[in-house]
C-alpha cells in the first residue's frame, strides 16, 4: 500500500486488557470516517522506526466509529509489540492500512465453534459480538496460562457472550479438551481458530480426525513455521531483481530477503509479518519463476507465478522481474 493510501488515525485510548496485553482504540481524525471492516479482519499498524505489524481488531463491526486491537508484548518481539506498548501514547496520530480479512466469518446458519488461545482472542471476539448481536448460535471457549493473562475476560465474562463463552485456565487445572469440544458440536458446525501454531494444528488435527470437512475448518495465521526451501532448489541461491519500471538491477544474496535487498537498494516495500503469512509485502512478478514460500498464496496462485512474497519467498530463476 503507497503511503498516500495509508489511513492517518489517532489513538484514542490505550488500557491494560491483561498481563502483557493492552486495548488500543483508534478513531478518525476529525471530518474524516473510517472503513467498514468484516469480523476476523485486521489492519497493519505502522509504527516507529518503519515497523509494519499486522494486528486483529476485537470490536464488532458494526461499530464504525473505532477500530480496536489487542496487542501482546511478546518476548520474542522484533519491536513491534515493544513499540506499541512503550512508545504510543493517547492523542497521538498513527498510520495504519484498510483492514483487511483473511480470515472471514462465514454467513452461514450453521453453529460457529471459536477456539481461541492466548492472544488469538483478539478475530475471535469480534467474531462473537457479531453472533451474539445477530442471535446467531455459537460457542466460544478461550485457552490462556492464566487468568491474568487472559485478555478481555471481563468482557466475556459480562452480557451478551457469557451464556456462550466458557474460559479454560491452565494454572487452575483448565486446559480445554479440543476431542470434547468438537464431539459436543451439532452436525455441520464450523470451526474457527486463532492461537499459537501448536494450538491450531491440535484443533485441526482433531476436527480432521473427526472426518470434518476441510471447508468447515478456519484459522487465522500471523506467524509462519519455518518453510522449507523447494526441493528444486534447496539452498538459498543468489538471484537478481529487475525492476520493470526502471531496469534497475538488484542483487540478493545468499541468506538474505528479496524484501531486505530491495529495501537497502532504497526501494519502497512495505512488510509485515515476514513470514510470507500476511501478504502485506505481495508484489507483482512479470518474467521469472519465483520460488514460493509463503503461506498467503493459494497452491494455484502460486503455480501462475505472477506475483510473489519477497519477505520469504526467492527465484528459481536467475533473474526476477517485478512491477514495484
Amino acid at each position: 500500500m503507497s503511503a498516500a493510501a495509508l489511513l492517518q488515525l489517532r489513538v484514542a485510548g490505550k488500557r491494560a486488557a491483561a498481563q502483557d496485553i493492552v486495548e488500543l482504540t483508534l478513531q478518525a481524525l476529525p471530518g474524516q470516517s473510517l472503513p467498514a471492516f468484516d469480523a476476523g479482519a485486521h489492519l497493519d499498524l505502522h509504527l516507529p522506526g518503519g515497523l509494519v505489524r499486522p494486528y486483529s481488531l476485537s470490536n464488532d463491526p458494526a461499530e464504525r466509529d473505532r477500530y480496536v486491537l489487542g496487542v501482546l508484548r511478546s518476548a520474542q518481539s522484533r519491536g513491534g509489540s515493544a513499540a506499541v506498548h512503550e512508545q504510543l501514547q493517547v492523542g497521538q496520530t498513527v498510520a495504519t492500512s484498510a483492514p483487511r480479512n483473511h480470515f472471514p466469518l462465514q454467513a452461514t446458519p450453521a453453529q460457529k465453534l471459536l477456539l481461541a488461545g492466548g492472544i488469538g482472542i483478539t478475530p475471535l471476539l469480534s467474531m462473537a459480538r457479531q453472533l451474539a448481536r445477530e442471535k446467531r448460535p455459537f460457542r466460544l471457549h478461550y485457552a490462556g496460562r492464566s487468568r491474568e493473562r487472559m485478555a478481555f475476560a471481563d468482557v466475556l465474562d459480562a452480557a451478551p457472550l457469557a451464556g456462550s463463552t466458557q474460559l479454560h485456565v491452565a494454572s487452575d487445572g483448565g486446559a480445554p479438551d479440543l476431542c470434547a469440544l468438537l464431539d459436543a458440536q451439532p452436525p455441520g458446525t464450523e470451526l474457527y481458530v486463532c492461537g499459537p501454531l501448536g494450538f491450531m494444528d491440535a484443533a485441526f488435527d482433531a476436527a480432521t480426525a473427526r472426518g470434518w470437512d476441510r471447508s468447515r475448518l478456519h484459522r487465522e495465521l500471523f506467524g509462519a513455521s519455518a518453510a522449507p526451501a523447494s526441493s528444486a532448489n534447496p539452498a538459498d541461491r543468489p538471484f537478481e531483481i529487475e525492476i520493470a519500471s526502471t531496469g534497475q538491477v538488484v542483487f540478493v544474496p545468499a541468506g538474505c530477503s528479496a524484501a531486505k535487498a530491495l529495501q537497502e537498494a532504497g526501494l519502497a516495500l512495505y512488510t509485515s509479518c515476514e513470514q510470507g503469512v500476511c501478504g502485506t509485502c505481495l508484489t507483482r512478478v512479470t518474467a521469472g519463476q519465483p520460488d514460493h514460500r509463503d503461506q498467503y498464496l493459494t497452491p494455484e496462485e502460486q503455480a501462475a507465478n505472477y506475483q510473489f512474497l519477497p519477505c520469504c519467498s526467492r527465484s528459481l530463476s536467475p533473474r526476477l522481474v517485478i512491477d514495484l
